[in-house]
């Protein structure tokens, strides 16, 4: 069975993007240099997202592809079928991702959506966390952990 990991980076404050869902804050913020993303996208062959990540993630990439290579899923209620990058689903996160860990393939990496993350992690479907805290106070905006019915202890790995 694949592992499903969340990889990402969220404000000091804990936000995923602002208010209106823009991550143009993440794109003009020096992380270091130093990450763990390349060392992290040799795990992955799948990335799911939800529709306004992929949107607003595609508008700030350009004309550059979204993680060549890899299989991308985006949910979506309003959209349907292929696009030259991925396909778009659309019903229960945990399920469809659940029938995906069952594939073939390596590491499944949930990028966000804070619904999309929330759900799957209520779910207890996040078996890895992988967080980048941006130097960066955002105030209020999209929070990567909403409120919910669920307490994970978790096991600190590494810090970088």
């Amino acid at each position: 069975m694949r592992k499903i990991v969340f990889y990402g980076a969220i404000s000091l404050d804990g936000f995923l993007a602002t208010e209106d869902d823009s991550l143009q804050w993440l794109f003009a913020t020096n992380l270091g240099g130093d990450t763990s993303y390349s060392l992290f996208e040799k795990q992955i062959s799948t990335v799911v997202m939800g529709r306004i990540t992929y949107q607003k993630t595609r508008k700030l990439m350009k004309h550059q592809l979204l993680y060549p290579g890899k299989e991308k899923i985006v949910f979506s209620r309003t959209k349907t079928g292929s696009f030259p990058e991925g396909r778009y689903v659309a019903g229960d996160p945990v399920a469809i991702v659940d029938k995906l860990r069952k594939d073939v393939g390596k590491t499944i990496w949930i990028v966000g959506g804070g619904g999309l993350f929330s759900r799957l992690l209520a779910a207890n479907m996040i078996d890895e966390f992988w967080i980048q805290l941006a130097p960066v106070v955002l105030g209020k905006g999209k929070r990567l952990f909403e409120e919910g019915a669920f307490q994970k202890r978790l096991k600190l790995v590494e810090v970088r």
